[in-house]
């Protein structure tokens, strides 16, 4: 019996390990991705949208908050990959760890469900599992870098509010972007053509995005209706693919100085590449959500009237007998003494003829 026990304790432990380095290898790879599109504040490399928060709240969520060693482990490889490890490079990886840990926390607290299909878990993730919860990491991680010596003081307000901003746009599109991902089930016998309009609206996306960060007019806004369309046609599984081709594509855009990010200084280029991706990340996924719990309600109704027919068909009179609706009752008899107030067949011989 001990043996079987220290079996099943070895495999628990081995599966919990596993859990954490494939927590930590998501974590490098979407840092490292994040790393292709950075920026430089005094000094600091930083991103306008860093996905490994995305992934490590996702993975909180997913798997529990015994993973998050993965996420420090990440966060130092990251970090190891582009410089040495110093004193402020383990304040960072408690800072981005801490940060998804207490979003979970917040998110928990607040009822939060990862089908993500109700307005109150889209506007939870927004304010507490991204604006709120990356607080923590920007702060931990620009006070280290100043007491360091990496970053002038001048320059922390600015540095932090691009971390900040870059960790929160982590969270709104990588996060409903995978569990999306996770519930998604390609539909069966659905015919070719059907596909044409999600792969259109892919396209027309990237297409108005293009136009809007490559041209000197203001187009940008243009691609609003198409994320109302992909929220309302396809909620999440269609919204979050559309985010993110709005987000790499202005991302890019505003890392060439091209479009609407030209001849402005970084915080301007800063501001307005969040401001264009929050409000897109927020229009898809309040939206999806509106969408989704609506139908949800619809359903409901639709089963409680299910529901409320099959009781008034076994309750009403002359459709049949209680748990059986619909199958016809046994015939009134006509034999047999009178009951009150209706005369019997013995009655009806004894009355006049005139009756």
């Amino acid at each position: 019996m001990a043996g079987v026990l220290r079996d099943a304790n070895i495999r628990r432990s081995t599966a919990a390990g596993l859990r954490i380095l494939a927590v930590a290898a998501a974590y490098f790879v979407g840092g490292r991705i994040g790393l292709l599109e950075q920026v430089t504040v005094g000094g600091v490399q930083v991103t306008a949208c860093w996905p490994p928060t995305g992934i490590a709240l996702t993975c909180l969520l997913l798997m529990g908050l015994r993973v998050w060693p993965g996420i420090a482990l990440g966060t130092l490889l990251v970090i190891a990959a582009i410089s040495p490890l110093t004193p402020a490079s383990f304040a960072i990886a408690a800072g981005n760890t801490l940060a998804p840990v207490c979003s979970v926390l917040l998110l928990r607290r607040a009822g939060f469900r990862t089908e993500l299909d109700r307005l109150k878990d889209g506007v939870s993730l927004v304010f507490l599992g991204a604006l709120t919860g990356m607080l923590i990491s920007a702060t931990v991680a620009t006070v280290a870098l100043v007491l360091a010596g990496s970053l002038p003081a001048e320059d922390f307000w600015v540095t932090w509010l691009a971390w900040w901003t870059g960790d929160a746009m982590g969270v709104l599109v990588v996060t409903p972007l995978l569990l999306a991902a996770r519930r998604f089930r390609p539909p069966h016998d659905v015919p070719l053509y059907r596909w044409a309009e999600p792969v259109a609206l892919l396209a027309g996306v990237a297409a108005v995005t293009l136009l809007g960060t490559r041209s000197t007019l203001h187009l940008l806004f243009l691609v609003f209706p198409l994320l109302m369309w992909a929220a309302l046609r396809f909620q999440l599984a269609g919204a979050t693919p559309c985010v993110l081709l709005v987000s790499v594509i202005s991302v890019v855009a505003a890392r060439d100085q091209v479009g609407p990010f030209e001849a402005h200084e970084l915080f301007a280029t800063m501001v307005t590449l969040q401001a264009l991706n929050g409000s897109a990340a927020l229009t898809a996924l309040l939206l999806s959500a509106v969408v989704a719990e609506r139908q949800s309600t619809y359903l409901k109704i639709e089963q409680a009237c299910i529901g409320l027919a099959e009781v008034v068909a076994r309750l009403a009179p002359g459709t049949g007998t209680p748990g059986t609706p619909g199958t016809p009752g046994p015939p009134p008899a006509v034999d047999g003494p009178a009951s009150p107030g209706r005369p019997g067949r013995d009655d009806l011989t004894d009355l006049p003829p005139d009756h």
